[in-house]
């Protein structure tokens, strides 16, 4: 009776160990994928970062752009800030810049194009780290001059919020993700570009908001994560063996 008792119990258990080995294996092989993904991510980024700037692409071809083929694309153009509320996105750091590596905001301004459609500029990052829309003010205030300016920077397209993205800041025009649309929306910028420009020149004389080159140092520790979940897997089947054969000799 004890022994027929037992057979189910040790199938059982040989049935979830498997099931348990299986999700770790299936985990460990998924972030060896993504690995290589984001090593093609970098790849194609380095290059693109390192090209030599073109020109802004029409209108007419905006609705083919994709942030797959075109995110990170140096582009130059010339355009003017227009005089409408500015907004400010909250960045705790960033992966691209190295010189905004701690908390303050990205200045997002709309700019008019000779053609007469609107691209949003993140204009550079503000070490703002109360969000204070006095500071955000001043900083941007002297860019508004009504003259036309040459700008070079690279093409960006909007993000999604997350489950945990705070709600934005109506009041102070603060946003916590950079989703230009939906800023352009609330604020009352007209319809806008479907990318927005992530400044690299020209800089304030005194350097606020503070744009620059971008550089591509994204983490990659998918390796470390895969060999954590093939080790799991390994322990898993390692714990069976040892517990079967304590009950075989029991």
């Amino acid at each position: 009776m004890n022994e027929t008792a037992r057979k189910p119990r040790v199938a059982g258990f040989a049935l979830f160990t498997l099931f348990l080995t299986a999700v770790c294996v299936t985990l460990g092989v998924w972030q060896l994928q993504r690995r290589i993904a984001k090593h093609e991510l970098i790849a194609a980024l380095t290059e693109r970062l390192a090209e030599a700037p073109v020109a802004l692409p029409p209108p007419a071809r905006w609705a083919a752009l994709s942030p797959a083929r075109d995110e990170f694309r140096r582009v130059s153009f010339t355009a003017t800030y227009a005089p409408l509320p500015d907004a400010m996105v909250y960045s705790s750091g960033s992966a691209v810049r190295k010189d905004a590596s701690g908390p303050g905001t990205w200045a997002f301004l709309p700019a008019r194009l000779p053609s007469g459609e609107t691209v949003v500029i993140d204009a550079g990052f503000v070490e703002n780290t109360m969000q204070d829309r006095s500071v955000e003010d001043r900083a941007v205030r002297k860019l508004v001059t009504g003259q036309a300016v040459s700008f070079t920077g690279y093409l960006r397209f909007p993000e999604a919020p997350g489950w945990l993205t705070p709600a934005e800041n109506r009041g102070k025009r603060l946003w916590f993700v950079r989703d230009h649309v939906a800023i352009a929306s609330a604020l009352g910028w007209g319809a806008v570009a479907p990318f927005y420009v992530d400044l690299e020149q020209p800089a304030p004389e005194n350097g606020i908001p503070r744009p620059g080159p971008l550089d591509v140092h994204l983490k990659d520790d998918h390796l470390q994560y895969a060999i954590t979940w093939f080790t799991l897997a390994g322990a898993v089947l390692i714990a069976f063996a040892v517990w079967a054969r304590g009950r075989r000799r029991g």
